[in-house]
Order: structure tokens, then C-alpha cells, then sequence
């Protein structure tokens, strides 16, 4: 009898089922924790996720691709989303963008060498008010100037 040992992966996955339950609306907090673990959904999650959840595979794929929040390459460790609306515009996103690509030795849709690092527009973080925006993971930061958007990076290297 062929015994097959379990990967990772499928235990982790097996966990969130358990945790978040086997029903469709159980997709998306599961691809979030596997994203916010991994910082992307690999091919071999996608598959075991709807295996598990006895969903389509292509039903996985077009949740991941539809909210921009989830990936199915590989992201740095920081994840750095700049808002680019008319109103983050009109504040001088410009200026924060050049100093954040500058800093970081990248361009917006690019990822450091490191891995430490990736560089995205967000098409609104809900700031309006407090522009520029920017979220690097989790975490809002407001009225942003160059010199302020350089600092956060730095103490994040």
C-alpha cells in the first residue's frame, strides 16, 4: 500500500477549510490568509483550495484575479500601494511616487531584487481627505510627502 505524505501547503490549507468552513463564501478569507502567509497564491494552492472547497479551479483563479489585493506571482515582503486618485493627484502624488521609485531602485509594478519590496498603484485606499495615501501591507499612511514616504521605507529596510 503506497502511502502519501501530505505537503505543507495542503495541511495549511486543510486548516483554513477547517477554520472558515467548506461553503463557497469561505473562498475569499481563505485566498486573503494564504496571501497575507505567502504574499502571493501559488498554482498548487489554488488547485487544493478548490479541491477542497469541491469548486472549480478557474472559480479560484477569477477571485484571485479580480481584487487586486490577491496575486498569483510572488510579492515582496512589503507591499507598498500607493492610492493614484484625482484627489492624491491634486496633493502631489507625483512627487511621492518619483521619491518612493527612487528610494527603492524600482518602478511602480516591480519588485526588488531582495524581494523585500514591490511597488503598486492602488485605485483608492478611501483617504481622499488625507492624500497622498499610501498602504505598505495593512498599514495607512497619510498626508504624505516625499521626504515622509522616504522615511517610512527606510524604516521598514
Amino acid at each position: 500500500m503506497l502511502v502519501l505524505e501530505k505537503n505543507a501547503m495542503t495541511e495549511e490549507i486543510e486548516q483554513l477549510v477547517e477554520k472558515y468552513g467548506r461553503s463557497r463564501s469561505s473562498l475569499l478569507p481563505i485566498l486573503q490568509d494564504i496571501q497575507r502567509k505567502h504574499k502571493y497564491i501559488p498554482d498548487f494552492a489554488q488547485q487544493e483550495v478548490a479541491r477542497l472547497l469541491d469548486i472549480h479551479p478557474v472559480e479560484v483563479y477569477s477571485v484571485i484575479t479580480f481584487y487586486s489585493f490577491l496575486s498569483t506571482t510572488p510579492k515582496g515582503k512589503y507591499i507598498v500601494r500607493l492610492c493614484r486618485t484625482i484627489a492624491c493627484d491634486m496633493q502631489g502624488k507625483e512627487s511621492v511616487a518619483k521619491a518612493i521609485e527612487r528610494e527603492l531602485g524600482i518602478k511602480f509594478g516591480q519588485t526588488t531584487k531582495d524581494n523585500k519590496f514591490t511597488l503598486e498603484y492602488a485605485n483608492c485606499v478611501g483617504m481622499c481627505d488625507q492624500g497622498p495615501a499610501m498602504i505598505v501591507n495593512e498599514r495607512v499612511y497619510t498626508k504624505l510627502t516625499p521626504e515622509k514616504a522616504v522615511q517610512i521605507l527606510n524604516e521598514l529596510k
